[in-house]
């Protein structure tokens, strides 16, 4: 500007360059400049090695439409009679690239979501709990910005829905739409550019009042939202080296740390909206469809008929029911470490069972559902049904006599029957409620001999009642006393 102005002012390009200290030549070329209208201050371009093979790069540029490699175009050059280095090759790429990219540049139109319209979701790798991965569930809210994280064991269809149902009561309604990537579980392919739905996630859509949309292939843009809560839940969820954060020691623990991520993230205030999503969610609520009473059936699991045994198999291991179950349908779901059983009852859908995941060849059978058979793997005990009328009179004795015939068949004993007989003719002679009570202590003691009935009897009708039993207690001791020895060596 000095140049300029000494110019301006003298009228002369010897005099400018006597009054500023520089050379004639240098004030002449800036007045060109500036009388041209061009930048005094841009640096004119020199030429280049590469001038007389730039057709050349730019053609390869756009046949590989910006792809190619600087080292391949090099190599392609010097066989041509290139014999600069590459470094200058790859300046020359580098700007042919820039050139081509320029006017192909893809433009966005922002995003402005309505209250109630839209939620997105999506998956996300998980951490490794005792040698099993695991994967996060990921939904975002579009205008609330409300998120929810869920971890899960799998990505089935069943989990799915179950993901869906539990993040649509969380919210406390439903959108119109749902937009996701294209999983097997939501497309099942594409014809001519179209997507194909899954038949069971349409119908769970159509279950909740949503409309199911999925995003173009190789566009995440058209869900970005959703894939920043990914990788916004991964790297605060997911041990690594970055976050040094602890592994999980259960699935209880990361379902833990999931609730507390939302929560937190949901309750402080986002970047873009300046305000908290818990709060918005409270406005955005009143645009949001009234949720079904029950859960679509695919939520509820994988569908299972009840055996005779009253046990359904999941996953090759068995899993016992409660009475009433046999031959109908239920729904077995995996939530965490344990087995989730749904079945009807007169109240409508409600879980049945519950049971902790077991590995094949270790069933779990629960006691509680079986209350008219002994559990355990012991013998079962006899249960005496007479087929005679001679058994009948010998069990209407009562409880001593169904005692004294089960001891008695485990001990071996002989003529059985005939001393049945005999039970029955003393009961008849002498007190009912006496022989049977004697038939009990003959089982208790193990006495089935001819003779033994009889002495039993004999004994109780001739002994004294046990009135004299001494119990003891702090006022009383079976030690004996030191009273003996008062008299001793006197």
């Amino acid at each position: 500007m000095e140049i300029l102005e000494a110019f301006d002012l003298t009228r002369c390009a010897h005099s400018a360059a006597q009054l500023v200290g520089v050379d004639e030549k240098t004030v002449v070329r800036y007045v060109a400049i500036r009388d041209e209208g061009g930048d005094p201050f841009s640096r004119s371009r020199r030429p280049r090695v590469t001038d007389p093979f730039v057709d050349k790069i730019e053609e390869l540029v756009e046949k590989s439409q910006a792809r190619i490699r600087a080292d391949v175009v090099h190599q392609r050059l010097t066989a041509m009679g290139f014999t600069g280095n590459e470094r200058s090759t790859r300046r020359a790429v580098a700007e042919a690239k820039a050139a081509w990219k320029a006017g192909r540049r893809r433009s966005y139109r922002p995003w402005s979501p309505e209250p109630g319209m839209w939620i997105q979701f999506d998956w996300g790798a998980g951490p490794v709990i005792a040698g099993r991965r695991t994967s996060l569930f990921c939904a975002w809210l579009s205008w609330s910005r409300f998120r929810v994280v869920l971890p899960v064991w799998d990505q089935t269809l069943p989990t799915l829905v179950s993901c869906l149902d539990a993040t649509l009561r969380r919210i406390g309604g439903a959108p119109t739409y749902v937009l996701t990537d294209n999983a097997k579980t939501v497309t099942v392919e594409h014809v001519a550019g179209v997507a194909i739905r899954h038949p069971e996630i349409v119908a769970a859509g159509r279950h909740y009042g949503c409309k199911v949309e999925t995003c173009e292939p190789f566009d995440p843009e058209s869900k970005g939202g959703v894939e920043a809560t990914v990788k916004v839940a991964k790297a605060d969820l997911v041990p690594t080296s970055a976050n040094l954060a602890p592994a999980y020691g259960s699935f209880a623990e990361l379902e833990d740390a999931c609730f507390d991520w939302c929560e937190r993230v949901n309750n402080r205030v986002h970047r873009e909206t300046r305000a908290i999503p818990a709060v918005r969610l409270v406005e955005e609520r009143r645009h949001l469809h009234v949720l079904p009473t029950q859960p679509h059936a695919v939520a509820l699991g994988e569908e299972r008929l009840v055996n005779d045994d009253q046990t359904v198999s999941f996953g090759s291991v068995r899993y016992s029911t409660p009475p009433g179950h046999v031959a109908t349908k239920v729904w077995c779901r995996v939530a965490g470490d344990e087995l989730v059983i749904v079945g009807r009852t007169r109240a409508g859908l409600a879980e049945i069972a519950r049971h902790r995941l077991s590995t094949p060849g270790n069933p779990s059978i629960v006691d509680t559902h079986y209350p008219h058979h002994p559990g355990g793997n012991l013998p079962r005990p006899p249960r005496p049904r007479p087929r005679t009328c001679e058994e009948a009179a010998f069990l209407e004795l009562g409880e001593g006599a169904h005692r004294w015939l089960i001891e008695a068949g485990a001990a071996g004993a002989v003529r059985v029957r005939a001393k049945m007989r005999k039970a029955v003719e003393l009961a008849a002679a002498l007190d009912r409620q006496q022989v049977d009570h004697a038939l009990g202590l003959a089982a208790i003691a193990g006495r089935f001999d001819d003779g033994d009935l009889v002495s039993i009897l004999d004994h109780l009708a001739t002994a004294a009642p046990p009135t004299d039993v001494v119990f003891v207690d702090e006022s009383h001791s079976v030690q004996p006393g030191t009273g003996p020895w008062e008299g001793f060596g006197s």
